[in-house]
């Protein structure tokens, strides 16, 4: 089931409703029951993976709150294996022997992959990450197991952010679940509101430059520099907004229900640093790698090289999760590099950032930076990203010509070039507002208004553009529900 599908929009009120009116002591079996049929929307029968997921974890936890250390040790090593086994059959198998026998064909061993035909389940990657954190954090004594099979399950699967996150901790979410709580119509509005905002983002925003984006990419080889460099840098939009967009909707439909989710975007193109880009971006995922990959590493306590080397297997590994590709892992790949250059450039960096000039600078150099590398991301292989990186720019030489013949190439007339400068605005001014207000969710452009009237026009405007200008025609699926 689609956030952006006409029967998520009978199935949100229908549970809603009902999750107020029983009592506190019923909600978590209408939540759980709730979020496997909206899972099992997809496919049924991935439902038993994401239950196997659940009682592994589930039960490694209780019997290592018990257990000697060297048992805990076990313990953890067994669940682990069957939580990311299960992800690795799905996700990485095809990927690793095509790997293999391509390797062993550089040797002259002739050798074909075996491959198995099995569908990518919606979100494994998401609440596979969940789990381990939740027994990582278990096994380390940071989180008390819980005994609660129901509230655990409630938590692998709660449905809001199921399939695409925020990865939610367990010490922030499972009290919540357990609480009782009472209907609070602030929050209530204070959720509509935030889902508003990621409807606008997916379906006007997102949605209407992926026309393009598909477009060009579909066939490269058709298209020349103006349009493959339009594409580019509609794509670092578009990836945004139908992210960002899938999280706000996440977390403003947690506080229908009074749930907080953690924050999972603060203005990331705002950021002055790509180390800054990734405190901004992906929030609950970075943290996670940070937390459980970068730390036991070393992290920054250590040589600058072993840093450097750090944050390099950290980003590769960030890569390898969002994708079995090498694309995805040169994507990651290069997003270790640049953190590693800025930690070796710390000094130079440090003087530009204190310069108002200079800030502008780097963080037109990050975006710039961001855009390049997500044309890995996109691309179906690495000659397609390289293809287009080094053709987006034929042509510039004469930038008025440059544009007009982008325009023309993708079919964008004058009307359509104010729509999207329009869109993008609201964006942008939207985002301030959150970087000016620190990153909290009060941000936004309300941010910018200082009165309630000006406010609730925003909104209206949302709306109706929501309304009017929204893609037409089957419910576009989210771009990170293939990770």
């Amino acid at each position: 089931m689609l956030f952006n599908s006409f029967t998520y929009t009978a199935f949100l009120p229908a549970v809603c409703i009902l999750h107020w009116a029983l009592p506190h002591r019923y909600r978590w079996m209408l939540l759980l029951a709730a979020s496997y049929y909206f899972y099992m929307n997809w496919n049924p029968a991935y439902a038993v993976l994401i239950l196997v997921t659940t009682a592994v974890s589930y039960l490694a936890a209780v019997f290592m709150e018990t257990a000697g250390e060297r048992t805990k040790k076990i313990i953890l090593f067994i669940a682990s294996a069957v939580c990311f086994g299960i992800l690795f059959v799905f996700k990485y198998f095809n990927f690793v022997m095509d790997a293999v026998c391509g390797g062993l064909r550089l040797f002259s061993v002739n050798a074909s992959p075996p491959v198995l035909d099995l569908l990518l389940p919606v979100g494994i990657s998401f609440y596979t990450f969940q789990t381990a954190g939740y027994i990582i954090d278990v096994y380390r004594g940071g989180v008390k197991a819980e005994r609660h099979f129901g509230y655990y399950a409630l938590f692998v699967s709660f449905f809001p952010q199921l399939v695409a996150g925020p990865v939610e901790r367990a010490e922030n979410l499972l009290p919540q679940l357990k609480s009782a709580k009472n209907f609070d119509e602030s929050r209530f509005i204070s959720g509509l509101k935030a889902m508003l905002w990621g409807y606008y983002k997916k379906l006007v925003v997102a949605d209407t430059l992926a026309v393009y984006v598909n477009q060009v990419y579909g066939s490269l080889e058709d298209y020349e520099g103006p349009a493959l460099a339009a594409a580019v840098f509609f794509f670092s939009l578009q990836v945004y907004c139908d992210f960002s967009g899938y999280s706000d909707i996440a977390i403003g439909t947690a506080e229908l229900f009074g749930i907080r989710f953690l924050d999972n975007f603060a203005a990331p193109y705002f950021a002055v640093s790509v180390q800054e880009f990734w405190k901004r971006w992906h929030i609950s995922l970075s943290s996670w790698f940070r937390d459980y990959v970068y730390i036991p590493l070393g992290g920054s306590r250590c040589t600058v090289a072993v840093r450097c080397r750090n944050l390099l297997v950290t980003f590769l590994a960030s890569g390898i999760w969002h994708g079995a590709g090498w694309t995805f892992m040169a994507w990651g790949a290069l997003h270790g590099l640049a953190q590693a250059a800025e930690v070796l450039m710390r000094g130079p960096l440090e003087k530009l950032r204190r310069l108002k000039a200079g800030r502008f600078v780097m963080r037109a150099a990050v975006f710039g930076f961001c855009t390049a590398a997500w044309v890995f991301f996109r691309a179906d292989s690495l000659g397609d990203a390289w293809y287009v990186l080094s053709h987006m720019s034929d042509g510039i030489a004469s930038p008025v010509s440059y544009v007009r013949s982008g325009c023309i190439s993708l079919g964008i007339d004058k009307f359509r070039l104010i729509y999207l400068a329009v869109l993008i605005f609201i964006l942008m001014a939207a985002d301030y507002g959150l970087y000016r207000n620190k990153g909290h969710k009060t941000g936004r452009m309300e941010a910018l208004m200082k009165n309630r009237a000006a406010e609730w026009a925003l909104y209206v405007m949302l709306g109706v553009l929501i309304v009017l200008f929204s893609q037409k025609g089957e419910a576009a699926e989210f771009i990170y529900f293939q990770f």
